[in-house]
Formats: structure tokens, C-alpha cells, sequence
């Protein structure tokens, strides 16, 4: 699972009012939900895309903090999606997601790997057992 923030300034309940429909909207119908740090998320097990095999998405909610998006996409093996001739849905699984973390986060896929590293080089010059 993995966690995404917010752009400087804004806040994810400006962004998504609902975000049962917002996930509906991009991945297909919520069909369960699953306990994830002290909240809930929302799961797709049939998304609407053939490359997807199960959205967990939602908000994870902080106290004192900003909320963040949460989203765990299981993929199905390339091999078989080829074999079923779904190759254009492959290059629309990754716009979907972009697009979705995008419009949630108000980052780019730019943005969100550039944060990604910065968390990196932080943690790797945070000594250990100090």
C-alpha cells in the first residue's frame, strides 16, 4: 500500500468530496472494504480495467496532519493480458492511475517521484538507532 500527499497548500476534501464515487469513477464499482491504519478503504474487486486485478484505494486520515490518498493496485500478469488482446488496456492502466492520483493529490507523476526521492535521501541521512 502505499501513501500519497497532498500538493503544499491544499487538502484532499477540497480536491474529492465523495470518495466512494471518485474511486467508482476511475476504477469501477466498490465491492468491499478493508481495514487499513485505523480507517477504512474501499475495494474493486472487478475493476473496469483488464489489467487491474484489485483497487484498494481511499483516505488516510492523520491526526494533526494533512490526509493522504492511499492506493494498491494488484496487477495481472502481462502474459496473460496479451493473451486475452487486451494490449491497449495496459498503456490506459497507466493513465487511469495517473489520472486518479493526479486529480486526488493535485501532483503530477513528476512531482510524486521527485517527493519519493526526497523521503529517501532524508531517511538514508537519519542515522540509525540514535
Amino acid at each position: 500500500m502505499r501513501e500519497y500527499k497532498m500538493r503544499r497548500g491544499e487538502h484532499l476534501e477540497d480536491r474529492v468530496d465523495d470518495m466512494e464515487a471518485f474511486i467508482e469513477e476511475y476504477f469501477g464499482p466498490i465491492t468491499d472494504t478493508t481495514d487499513y491504519n485505523d480507517g477504512e478503504l474501499h475495494v474493486v474487486e472487478s475493476p473496469d480495467n483488464p489489467v487491474f486485478e484489485r483497487v484498494t484505494a481511499g483516505t488516510v486520515e492523520y491526526s494533526g496532519k494533512k490526509n493522504k490518498v492511499a492506493l494498491d493496485i494488484e496487477e495481472r500478469p502481462a502474459e496473460e493480458v496479451i493473451a486475452e488482446g487486451h494490449v491497449d488496456a495496459a498503456e490506459d492502466a497507466v493513465a487511469v492511475k495517473n489520472d486518479f492520483l493526479e486529480a486526488a493529490t493535485g501532483r503530477d507523476a513528476k512531482a510524486r517521484r521527485d517527493s519519493l526521492k526526497r523521503d529517501v535521501e532524508d531517511d538514508a541521512e537519519t542515522p540509525d538507532n540514535v
